[in-house]
């Protein structure tokens, strides 16, 4: 696109007052008026069509705007001859076109599409893909929150031509074969075939001169390390998303993103229950019977749990807020505590003695569980 000296508001035809809205209705207006595609072979439609685009550029971003009305087209001297011959912005006229009209039903509208005959030039740039990180972290890291970093192999931006594919001091040109559209038609009779251009492969442009370092691909392998905070809360099978760490775009399109998938390890003492701690706790048989207290490791420290007389094993007891803070940052779960009533293993004939003494003092009130089943179970019995 060719630096201009025309007044950009005077392009479109609008006041310097004018707002955005109304800046992109007078290109949008402009654009459909002498875009290539209904003006074929027109030299002086395809020029007014480019003034457009530059000018839309320009008044359609503020800073750039802004600029443009302090310095005219002096604010973008020094771009125009690093892009060498580019315009004020430096977008491709096509892509500003498609940007504002979406590509989609109002460009099939007007210029058939890629299934109607449409002749639209494919954009160069392609946004980078996104990537996935699987990361297996502890269980204190899920309850706690941490701070991680990680090594990914990921296409990155080449440095030496800075993403464009070209040697430095060197440019694209124009595809000569499809004359920058990106497309060419194929005659057969009465029929005609629009199809891809198989020399840009759709892109409209050509690299003469390729990067040495690249090959022209505009993007090298590398290996990042990443800084990843991992917050309070998260489970397995949670997803991070960082912004703009995935693969580099092609041609200046925009980055991916970095998908990174948590696998929590298990723990030696505790499980999960959504924001529930689970703590299985062994407790001594007269303990259990006689009541007491014992200490409870929970995530946060040592706790203290009462055990009533006559706790029976599985007997599930909660310590309120002490399982694993909410993702939303609002309150946490609770631990809960499942005990299991330890029978002695290894009584000497004393102890057993004393043992028996005891469970006759006892008699089968002592036990009204068993007294039920034997009740129930009576008649299989007999």
């Amino acid at each position: 696109m060719k630096s201009m000296a025309k007044d950009y508001y005077e392009i479109l035809g609008v006041d310097r007052s004018a707002d955005t809205q109304e800046i992109k209705k007078a290109y949008r207006k402009m654009a459909l008026k002498y875009h290539p595609d209904k003006n074929p072979g027109d030299k002086d439609a395809e020029e007014k069509f480019k003034e457009a685009s530059e000018a839309y550029e320009v008044l359609a971003d503020e800073q750039k705007r802004t600029m443009y009305d302090r310095f005219g087209h002096d604010a973008f001297k020094q771009q125009q001859q690093q892009q060498r011959g580019g315009g004020a912005g430096g977008m491709d006229p096509f892509d500003i076109f498609s940007e504002v009209f979406g590509g989609g039903s109002i460009f099939d509208e007007f210029f058939g599409g890629a299934g109607g005959g449409g002749s639209r030039r494919r954009s160069s740039t392609q946004a980078g893909a996104d990537l996935r990180y699987d990361m297996e972290i502890d269980f204190e890291d899920a309850v706690f929150g941490a701070d991680k970093e990680v090594e990914i192999p990921r296409p990155a931006t080449c440095e030496r031509c800075e993403g464009h594919g070209c040697e430095p001091g060197t440019s694209r040109s124009q595809c000569q074969n499809c004359r920058g559209m990106g497309q060419m038609t194929m005659s057969q009779g009465f029929f005609s075939i629009r199809q891809e251009c198989p020399y840009c492969r759709g892109s409209g442009e050509r690299i003469e001169n390729p990067c040495k370092t690249c090959a022209g691909e505009g993007r090298v392998q590398q290996r990042k390390k990443i800084h990843i905070h991992i917050p309070a809360g998260v489970d397995t099978g949670s997803r991070l998303r960082v912004t703009g760490e995935g693969e580099a775009g092609r041609r200046g399109g925009p980055q991916g993103d970095l998908y990174v998938v948590l696998h929590v390890r298990e723990h030696h003492l505790f499980a999960r229950e959504g924001n529930d701690v689970i703590c299985e706790l062994p407790i001594a048989f007269p303990t259990a019977a006689l009541g007491g207290k014992v200490k409870v490791p929970t995530v946060s420290g040592a706790a203290e749990l009462k055990i009533p007389p006559g706790t029976q094993n599985g007997a599930i007891f909660r310590l309120r807020g002490k399982g694993i803070p909410s993702l939303s940052g609002h309150g946490r779960g609770d631990q809960r505590v499942k005990v299991f009533v330890e029978v002695p293993s290894k009584l000497n004939a004393d102890q057993q003695e004393k043992l028996r003494e005891l469970d006759q003092l006892c008699g089968e009130d002592s036990y009204p569980k068993l007294k039920k089943f034997v009740e129930k179970a009576k008649n299989f019995f007999d």
